[in-house]
């Protein structure tokens, strides 16, 4: 694994922490949007980017593109709503979504 990888891991494992936290937070409360369903989708996107980089596949910046798209997008929905832990689920989203697409150029 290059040593490169090392702050895209620990931005997308900040990332699937709190998209977690907060698609628990969510369970019974209602959303106008796909908070919390971007939620879980975001940190299983994260999840295999860390299993493509940990593997070092050819496709690293093809799932990095692809993550920090989906990153932006459950960020764009999380932002939506006034609670603590969305807010905090975007702040970790955009900053995952960054580091992805530094990766991928």
């Amino acid at each position: 694994m290059k040593t490169v990888y090392k702050d895209v891991i620990e931005a997308n494992l900040e990332c699937i922490i709190d998209c977690r936290i907060c698609f628990s937070e969510m369970a019974g409360k209602e959303s106008f949007n796909d908070c919390p369903k971007c939620c879980i989708q975001c940190a299983d996107a994260c999840g295999m980017l860390i299993k493509v980089m940990t593997s070092d596949s050819v496709f690293v910046k093809q799932y990095a593109l692809l993550c920090a798209e989906i990153c932006e997008y459950c960020a764009d929905h999380c932002g939506e709503h006034e609670h603590v832990h969305c807010k905090t689920c975007v702040e970790t989203c955009r900053k995952c979504a960054e580091a992805c697409r530094k990766i991928a150029a």
